[in-house]
């Protein structure tokens, strides 16, 4: 199998299918698992699983631990990732009833733009990198990756802000 992973890493396309069919039936049962227990789309979630172990196979160092364990969780942090994208973008359905209350959007969307200019402000050049990219909709690994860095500098940073935005929150509470 080690041959196999060897080619594959190369780019051989017999190895790279080899590889795939080998692999396919943990990969189909994992995405089973995780779309019944996060109510995803299976072939959505399988999808993602690809696309992680496939991004892995040129970094693979076979002299280290059991190269298919490293393209598997690999591809497993892959869908976490995905799912964790969907439940953020998932939101509650609004009754029709509701939908006469709800506030003007333009002078929502006008504040929210001097809210959020004014918060921006107080970061360092650095968190208003990170904060771009996580509104771009990146995990924290992707927006390490971007900006040259690792997850626990995007965790660190994020932490910042999150303190910046607190005490923010409380000096515009305590202004109003």
């Amino acid at each position: 199998m080690n041959q196999c992973l060897a080619r594959a890493k190369e780019g051989d396309p017999s190895a790279t299918a080899m590889l795939i069919e080998t692999l396919r039936p943990r990969l189909v049962r994992m995405a089973a698992y995780y779309a019944r227990n996060c109510r995803e789309d299976q072939d959505d979630l399988l999808q993602e699983a690809w696309a992680g172990l496939l991004e892995a196979l040129p970094e693979l160092d076979l002299r280290i631990g059991s190269p298919e364990q490293y393209l598997i969780k690999y591809a497993r942090w892959r869908l976490l990732d995905a799912i964790k994208r969907a439940q953020i973008r998932r939101c509650d359905a609004l009754d029709d009833a509701d939908a006469d209350h709800l506030p003007h959007p333009e002078l929502d969307t006008a504040l929210a733009a001097v809210y959020v200019t004014d918060f921006v402000a107080r970061l360092n050049e650095t968190q208003r990198a990170v904060l771009a990219c996580l509104l771009a909709g990146l995990t924290w690994r992707e927006a390490g990756d971007m900006l040259g860095c690792t997850s626990a500098n995007i965790a660190y940073h994020v932490r910042r802000i999150r303190m910046q935005y607190e005490e923010w929150t409380c000096c515009a509470a305590a202004v109003s």
